[in-house]
C-alpha cells in the first residue's frame, strides 16, 4: 500500500477538543474508488533518528525492524476527499498532551507533513433501510458526520453521541427525519452512558441500519449485545467496532480486538 504524503494547509476547531486539519496531497488517486463513509487512513508517525524506506509499509517493517524503531501508527477517519483537488480533512480528538496524534494535531501548522497509508473502510448507510441509528463518542463524530452527509434529505436518522459537555457538542447536518441526542460525561468517565442513551432511543418501525463506534468496552459489551440480541439485528444491519479502549495504547488495543474477535468466534 503506497505511502500518501499530506501537507497541512490550515486548521479549524470543530469543538474545544476536536481539531480539523485541512490537508493537501499530490496524489489522492487511492480515494477514487472509495465510497465508504467510515473511510480511514493509517497515519504514520516516524520515530526521531530512525531511517525508514520512502514507502513505509508498517506490516512489512514489523518483520525486519526492532519493535522500538517501528513508527507509531494511528487510525483516523478521512473526510471530504477530493481526488481532483488533492484535498481532504482529518478531525483529531485532542486531550492536552495525551497520546501521539492528538498533540501533534493540536500544534500542527501550515506546511507540516503527515504520512499515511490507505484508505480503508467498510460502512456506508444502506439506502434501502427505513431508518438509521448512528451512535458513538468523539472518536466516531467524523464518521457519523460523513454518514449523515451521505444520507438523502428525506432519510430518517437517530444520532446518539457521548461528549464531555454541552460546549463539546458538534453540529451535524441532519436529514429532515433526523434528530440528535448528546450525552455528557461532565468530568466523569462516561461509563455506561452511551449504552443507556441508545436504549432510550424510541425504536422505529421498519428495517434499521446501525453504525456504532467508540470506546471498545462501551460499544462491544454495552451497545452491541442490546442491538444484536435484544433487538435482533443481523450482521448486515450493523457496523459496530471499538475505535479505542480506555487505558490502552492503539498497539495493545489492536491485540485486545483480536482476542475479543477470537473469543466471540469460539462462543458461536
Amino acid at each position: 500500500m503506497p505511502t500518501i504524503r499530506l501537507a497541512v494547509t490550515g486548521a479549524t476547531w470543530i469543538t474545544p477538543n476536536l481539531r480539523r486539519l485541512h490537508l493537501h496531497g499530490d496524489d489522492l488517486s487511492a480515494f477514487a474508488a472509495s465510497t465508504f463513509t467510515d473511510r480511514y487512513l493509517k497515519l504514520v508517525f516516524p520515530k526521531p533518528g530512525v531511517v525508514y524506506p520512502e514507502q513505509i509499509d508498517v506490516r512489512e517493517l514489523r518483520a525486519t525492524m526492532p519493535a522500538e524503531d517501528l513508527p507509531v501508527v494511528r487510525t483516523y477517519t478521512a473526510l471530504h476527499p477530493d481526488v481532483a483537488a488533492g484535498t481532504l480533512d482529518i478531525d483529531f480528538v485532542v486531550h492536552g498532551d495525551e497520546g501521539v496524534a492528538g498533540p501533534w494535531a493540536a500544534n500542527a501548522e501550515a506546511g507540516d507533513i503527515l504520512l499515511a497509508n490507505g484508505p480503508g473502510g467498510a460502512y456506508r448507510p444502506d439506502p434501502g433501510a427505513d431508518w438509521h441509528l448512528l451512535a458513538g463518542d468523539e472518536s466516531a463524530v467524523p464518521a457519523i458526520a460523513a454518514a449523515l452527509e451521505a444520507l438523502p434529505v428525506e432519510a430518517v436518522a437517530r444520532v446518539v453521541v457521548l461528549v464531555e459537555s454541552a460546549e463539546h457538542e458538534p453540529r451535524f447536518a441532519l436529514p429532515q427525519g433526523g434528530s440528535a441526542v448528546f450525552v455528557h460525561r461532565d468530568g466523569g468517565s462516561g461509563e455506561g452512558l452511551l449504552a443507556e442513551a441508545v436504549r432510550a432511543v424510541g425504536w422505529l418501525e421498519g428495517r434499521v441500519h446501525a453504525f456504532v463506534h467508540g470506546e471498545a468496552e462501551e460499544v462491544m459489551r454495552g451497545v452491541r449485545p442490546y442491538l444484536r440480541t435484544e433487538r435482533g439485528l443481523g450482521r448486515e444491519q450493523l457496523s459496530v467496532s471499538g475505535y479505542w479502549r480506555r487505558g490502552r495504547t492503539e498497539d495493545s488495543f489492536r491485540q485486545w480486538k483480536a482476542d475479543f474477535a477470537r473469543a466471540e468466534g469460539e462462543e458461536r
